[in-house]
């Protein structure tokens, strides 16, 4: 558990489902449509198989015991390298700091108690704030770094010791 100025990033809790699943059947969810519930349950589910599988994973942010998204590290087989995702789930929880918080103290988790040196972060070029808020935690761009995704989709590397 890590416990910053106004949030507790944990293990994600089966407790999580239905703030998860009211983000993941949300337009938020995807740059295309809503999940289905079917695909949503499936994604909730890789959180904990991925605990189970690497002995880390995506910490949920909690703001005074409500889940408000996910961020950490994350290594999903054949992936290049380690990646530190971040989402919040609420967009009334926007522009308020929540997710520049909860982000560095999972980067800063993956650096310290996990080891990593680097870790890149995988952004939708249409996804401004989350280029920012890569920006605002010390990452740039790097555009020689495999990208899994194999389209346009932006590398951010992230580097121990970085500002922020």
């Amino acid at each position: 558990m890590i416990d910053t100025a106004r949030l507790t990033l944990r293990r994600p809790q089966d407790s999580d489902w239905p703030a998860y699943r009211a983000y993941r059947l949300s337009a938020r969810s995807t740059s295309t449509s809503p999940m289905a519930e079917g695909e949503a349950w499936t994604h909730f589910a890789a959180f904990f198989g991925h605990w189970v599988l690497r002995g880390f994973g995506r910490l949920v942010a909690t703001l005074q015991g409500r889940a408000i998204g996910h961020f950490g590290p994350f290594f999903p087989e054949g992936h290049p390298e380690h990646e530190l995702t971040w989402t919040l789930w609420d967009p009334a929880l926007e522009g308020q700091g929540y997710a520049f918080e909860a982000a560095k103290a999972a980067r800063d988790h993956a650096f310290s108690a996990l080891g990593w040196a680097t870790a890149v972060s995988y952004i939708d070029p249409a996804n401004l704030r989350s280029q920012a808020l890569a920006a605002r935690l010390g990452a740039v761009r790097d555009r020689a770094a495999p990208n899994p995704y194999g389209d346009d989709t932006q590398v951010w590397r992230h580097v121990r010791g970085a500002i922020a």
